[in-house]
């Protein structure tokens, strides 16, 4: 990787709205809205679970870990308040498309993955706690055109490596994209790791569709840096506010954060550039004004 040279790709940003609509659908078009007008990302990203496939009844019902985050008696209860059925969306894709950014998806067990399959976005996304969950996985490399984005959060060399075969075999892996992650809300910078986004560009570039950055972490300078190492798609968590009740929140840009990132990022790639002339034209003028040159005569 120290002798290649990246290739800059226009970055992608995705404003991962989660379940941070609090179960509400108007709140998740407000932020569908603002995410394209005000923050221009260029996709938004929702969660899907089947609940009760996911949870086993001792999970179901018992109390979510940190209470004052719950939207439910039970762990179970909370999760599905803070879900929407495949009709909502469904709803949901049809408002993106009006407002012209892309709807997307993590899905986290089997019926979700067909449920979103079936609405033909543009790409499902994987997240780490599902990327060995190969029959929800096979499945999408069956029956999904689709990209398959995945996350590398918690995951050893071995599984990656595992991971990456069983694309191979079923034709897939140039529809992949794989997002270097580190799994923690919020994750601090000394553990963000974005070396990794090197190594897995050196590793599996050449054969995957492209290299992401799925990032956890406070403010949005470590961003940057993870698009100069290569990273071309950013996926960043996204809320209204930053205090509203929930887990995930905190960890979560507000709108104003959402578009400096992408202006940040826009700015960026204008400028990873090498000169096209040896002296640019807006150099001349001030070429002619401040260079110093000795007269040769004296």
């Amino acid at each position: 990787m120290e002798n290649q040279k990246i290739r800059y790709r226009s970055p992608r940003l995705i404003a991962e709205i989660g379940c941070n609509h609090r179960g509400d659908m108007e709140t998740a078009k407000e932020m569908i809205k603002m995410a394209a007008i005000y923050c221009k990302a260029d996709a938004v990203k929702f969660q899907k679970r089947c609940v009760k496939e996911l949870l086993t009844p001792e999970q179901f019902c018992m109390p979510h870990p940190n209470p004052v985050n719950s939207y439910g008696k039970t762990y179970g209860e909370h999760r599905e308040f803070l879900e929407f059925t495949a009709d909502q969306h469904r709803e949901l894709k049809e408002y993106c498309e009006e407002y012209g950014i892309d709807y997307s998806t993590s899905v986290w067990d089997l019926t979700s993955a067909k449920e979103i399959s079936a609405l033909q976005p543009k790409w499902i996304k994987i997240p780490s706690a599902c990327n060995n969950h190969y029959e929800m996985i096979g499945y999408l490399c069956g029956h999904f055109a689709g990209e398959i984005h995945v996350a590398l959060g918690m995951t050893s060399c071995q599984e990656e490596e595992q991971l990456i075969r069983f694309f191979e075999d079923r034709g897939r892996v140039g529809d992949v994209v794989l997002y270097s992650c580190t799994s923690g809300y919020p994750v601090a910078f000394s553990d963000v790791c974005l070396l990794e986004i090197t190594r897995l560009c050196g590793k599996y570039g050449d054969i995957v569709k492209e290299i992401g950055f799925s990032g956890h972490h406070l403010g949005i300078a470590v961003d940057i840096a993870a698009y100069t190492l290569g990273a071309a798609i950013f996926e960043r968590h996204y809320t209204l506010d930053r205090t509203w009740k929930g887990t995930d929140h905190a960890a979560s840009l507000e709108p104003e954060g959402v578009r400096k990132l992408k202006r940040n990022l826009m700015a960026a790639y204008e400028a990873l550039r090498y000169k096209q002339e040896e002296i640019l034209p807006v150099e001349w003028q001030q070429r002619e004004k401040l260079k110093y040159r000795k007269n040769c005569n004296e």
